[in-house]
């Protein structure tokens, strides 16, 4: 079975993978970190130093690899979807959940994180704002299944994935037993 999640920076794709990994007993793999093995640096280090084209294309060389052996879970990065060739890669081999959440949560969890190349500018809200306006779209075609992340805790996420994941026939039902609450 394979799952990837898709959405905005901040809409939680790595905290709710591991923990989706975890309870479906299934490996995670987070496409920034294998990214950023592949690289030896930071995606904002290589992001800065050969600007998004080139990490974009490093993007999708990496989609298009784990595609080719998907199982598990899997977290991609939030402008993963700018590619039709990756949208097409996730769609057709992944059942995938667009974690949507509004620029404002986004906001309010992202306000101190200094990680994010696209965030380091004068105006956060504004550019989450244009990201969501401009991806949203990506996101949705992208997506067999929505989840809006509101403010649920990570373990509700998780309930609430599993639950559209045996609606959709992807893991039987009552297979994995409900996590501990957080």
């Amino acid at each position: 079975m394979a799952v990837a999640l898709v959405g905005l920076p901040g809409a939680g794709k790595s905290a709710v993978g591991r923990r989706l990994g975890m309870r479906l007993d299934l490996p995670f793999v987070d496409t920034d970190h294998v990214i950023e093995q592949r690289i030896g640096c930071s995606i904002r280090d290589y992001f800065e130093r050969e600007g998004e084209i080139a990490f974009r294309d490093l993007e999708q060389t990496v989609i298009a690899d784990l595609a080719a052996n998907a199982q598990g879970v899997l977290a991609t990065g939030g402008g993963a979807v700018l590619r039709e060739a990756n949208r097409k890669q996730l769609r057709d081999h992944f059942h995938v959940i667009y974690l949507r959440s509004s620029p404002e949560d986004l906001f309010r969890r992202l306000r101190h994180d200094v990680k994010r190349p696209l965030l380091q500018v004068a105006d956060p809200l504004g550019r989450l704002r244009e990201l969501h306006d401009a991806r949203d779209p990506f996101y949705r075609e992208t997506a067999h299944d929505v989840v809006d992340t509101g403010r649920p805790t990570i373990a509700m996420l998780v309930n609430i994935i599993v639950m559209q994941l045996e609606l959709a026939g992807v893991v039987e039902p009552g297979a994995h037993p409900e996590d501990p609450p957080a």
